[in-house]
């Protein structure tokens, strides 16, 4: 499960639905991806990233545990 990625979700009020139509995917694709079932491709972790948490590194927001991967300060 990306745990970074989900927390962050949902304390901004970024919905599933929100990441579905910036990947033109259904929003159970989305879940799918953050659980751990499938994996976001490279331009879709991209995008997610710049239009949603873009002061976060892609490296903290999608990786499978909460490591401490570079944060903003």
């Amino acid at each position: 499960m990306l745990k970074n990625l989900e927390k962050l979700r949902k304390e901004r009020g970024v919905t599933l639905v929100d990441m579905a139509d910036l990947l033109h995917v259904r929003y159970q694709t989305i879940s799918e991806k953050i659980a751990g079932t499938s994996d976001f491709k490279f331009n879709e972790a991209v995008l997610i990233q710049r239009q949603f948490f873009p002061e976060f590194d892609l490296i903290y927001l999608f990786s499978n545990e909460n490591e401490n991967a570079k944060q903003p300060a």
